[in-house]
């Protein structure tokens, strides 16, 4: 097997990517939520206005792991940061670095952008990915939590009728 090579994403590369993520949404059990589109995310890439970044991992030709990642800020550090909202590598080729050398890439980017952290949510049952990111120097916060509002709550709130 030969070795991978990570690359920023192009958009020749949306299919496979868009591919990746069904897959994740699988993986998590979430495919009930899962409502991306290929031309969405196109755009959301590669658009007018980008509103995240991609790297992709490729071996022998093939895309076999994405990393989506876009800047937030920390008002309490003054700078702005880095927030990798997804890393997903096929199975077959977890444990065999592939992740190992997105994360060091993307901290590598991150520090070259001069963001203050670099940071990513993980399901708490996900124990495999805890321990890979804490092996990896990350600490999983346990005070906080991810808040969300979606579709009619969105919507609602967004009337003022919430």
């Amino acid at each position: 097997m030969s070795a991978a090579s990570i690359r920023p994403a192009t958009p020749a590369d949306i299919g496979a990517i868009y591919g990746l993520m069904l897959e994740l949404a699988e993986f998590e059990k979430l495919t009930h939520l899962f409502v991306a589109t290929q031309d969405g995310l196109r755009d959301a890439l590669f658009g007018a206005r980008p509103a995240a970044e991609a790297l992709v991992a490729e071996q022998a030709g093939e895309v076999v792991a994405y990393a989506l990642f876009f800047h937030n800020f920390s008002t309490f550090l003054g700078k702005r940061g880095l927030y990798l909202e997804d890393l997903y590598v096929r199975p077959a080729l977890r444990g065999s670095g592939v992740g190992t050398m997105m994360l060091k890439r993307l901290a590598a980017l991150a520090v070259e952008r001069q963001c203050g952290r670099f940071e990513w949510s993980v399901l708490d049952w996900n124990q495999n990915a805890i321990d890979f990111y804490e092996k990896m120097g990350a600490t999983v916060l346990p005070d906080w939590r991810v808040v969300r509002i979606t579709g009619d709550s969105l919507d609602r709130l967004a009337d003022g009728a919430a």
